[in-house]
Formats: structure tokens, sequence, C-alpha cells
């Protein structure tokens, strides 16, 4: 027996919101500058689904805490220039959420200032307020479970009726792991076969979201 969908769980850097080409270019330039070059590839393979404070803890470790904290200054500072003047929805995720009834919420690696900002920016904030929970408030960051259980339980919610949204290796990591069903979108920078796994639909079009969605509940 197949539960019905009661909570559909977005990630939001890369599902939400177009900014992990942004976050991805702001990445390359600083780990370069740091003395750690990494290619466009090599970040998102490392970074891309992490929270902030892994992202720092994996520099600090390549670099030393000077690094870190050098990297955490800098990053915030630069990639908010960059979103106030580039950022943009996800293609196709505004009609996408115009057509969902089930309840949503949105599970991010990033903190609640960061989400107000992107999200605010993009018109996508009203829709989730109240609804939003960041790695900040539990122990562990994806690839771990912790983040999507949490959120389903502040949405009174089983894991079983739960189906994560989400772009990054990581990320879809995470919700096998909370025993979540999930939809891994490969139309933005991590390729299908990083998102493939058990339990989770690959896609690349955010407009056939809402069949999607109507497929995980169905027999």
């Amino acid at each position: 027996m197949i539960d019905a969908v009661g909570l559909v769980i977005f990630d939001c850097d890369g599902v939400l919101v177009d900014s992990e080409r942004i976050a991805v270019r702001v990445n390359v330039a600083l780990t370069a500058e740091l003395g750690w070059p990494l290619t466009p590839a090599e970040v998102v393979d490392r970074f891309i689904g992490r929270s902030h404070a892994s992202i720092a803890e994996i520099i600090g470790a390549r670099l030393g805490a000077e690094a870190a904290a050098t990297w955490t200054h800098r990053f915030e500072a630069e990639h908010r220039r960059a979103v106030d003047a580039e950022l943009t929805t996800v293609d196709g995720i505004v009609e996408a959420l115009d057509r969902i009834t089930t309840p949503v919420c949105v599970a991010s690696g990033g903190t609640h200032e960061k989400m107000r900002h992107t999200l605010g920016r993009t018109g996508l904030y009203r829709r989730f307020a109240g609804n939003i929970f960041s790695a900040t408030e539990v122990a562990r960051g994806k690839p771990a479970p912790d983040l999507f259980r949490y959120a389903a339980a502040r949405m009174g919610v089983s894991p079983a009726a739960c189906v994560v949204v989400e772009d990054s290796r990581f990320g879809v990591q995470a919700a096998r792991a909370a025993g979540m069903r999930c939809l891994g979108y490969a139309g933005g920078l991590t390729a299908a076969d990083r998102l493939e796994g058990p339990g989770t639909v690959v896609f690349d079009d955010m407009r056939d979201l809402p069949a999607l969605l109507d497929k995980c509940g169905s027999p």
C-alpha cells in the first residue's frame, strides 16, 4: 500500500531559485584565491546540497580555520550581490506551484536569512512563509536525514507520506535516508545519473512536477 502524498518538501537552491549557478561561480573564484583551485564540476560534486556550515568545515579541513572564516565572510557578501543582480526562479517552478494543491514546505541547507533573501527576491517567499526550515535547526545537514525528518514533524506528516523535490546528490541521499520518496530534478547542475537511486524518480522539467506527484500517490 502506497501512502498518499501528504506533504511536498522542496529544497530551495536549484529547485525553487536558480542560485546554484551563482554559488558555483563564486565558489570557484574564492577557493582559487584561497589556494584550492576547483573546477565548476568539482564544486558541484563537493559542495552543492551541503549546508553553509558543512562547506566551511570542508574548506577548514583543507586550508585551515582562517581560510574557512575568510570564505564564510566573502561568500555571503559576494553571493548576495550576485543574487541581487541576476537571480531568477527555476524555469517552470511557478507554473508547477500554481497547480500543486498538496501542502508544501521548504527544507534547505541555507540559513533562514539567505532564504528570506533569495525567495524574497523572486517573489516566492510568501508562498512558503511559516513553513520554511533550515539546516541550522538540526544537528546534521544533508546527506543526513535530520532536516527532512524535522520538516515533516513540524508539518505533522509522516515520512512515508512525504515527497522531497531535490536537485543535488546529497539532497536525494538525505531524502532516502529519511524514508521519503524523492523527485530528483536534473534540469540544473547535477547530472541525472548522480540523482538516480531507490525511491527516486529523475525528471528535467519542473512543469512535469504536478503530474509526477500525482503518480507518487497512485497505487
